[in-house]
């Protein structure tokens, strides 16, 4: 199983030179899940650059892995991974459902470097640059 973190995916439909660090996980589709925080962040993040269609052509992508929905006990474990990890809301709940599923977790949000079950793809760096593909 792999769950693929928002960043991972904009790479991904954007093509970028790091699309290809996400893709063996995104074409696995028969063991892919799909938190609907990341179908929020995708949208969002891309209906800013390409167009309305294209976005719901992107979403429909990823509506063919499993999509895994917010319930109230996936709530308090994305809080107690929250406080264990010091991560955010978003990012502890993606993060709570990979551990839940036993699923690989695709990133490459230093916030994930060196958790148990993240593969972790470190970004270039560059001088100046700021926020998050999802942010």
């Amino acid at each position: 199983m792999n769950l693929v973190d928002s960043s991972g995916w904009i790479e991904y439909f954007q093509d970028s030179g790091r699309a290809d660090l996400f893709a063996p996980a995104i074409e696995q589709r028969a063991g892919l899940l799909v938190p609907v925080i990341a179908l929020f962040e995708v949208h969002k993040v891309l209906s800013r650059h390409i167009p309305p269609e294209a976005v719901q052509e992107c979403i429909n992508v990823m509506r063919l892995g499993r999509v895994l929905e917010i319930t109230d006990k996936r709530a308090v474990a994305a809080a107690d991974a929250a406080l264990q990890h010091r991560l955010a809301m978003a990012d502890a709940m993606m993060y709570s459902l990979a551990l839940e599923f036993n699923a690989t977790f695709w990133t490459q949000d230093v916030d994930y470097e060196g958790l148990p079950g993240v593969r972790y793809f470190a970004k270039p760096s560059k001088a100046g640059a700021g926020g998050g593909a999802a942010d």
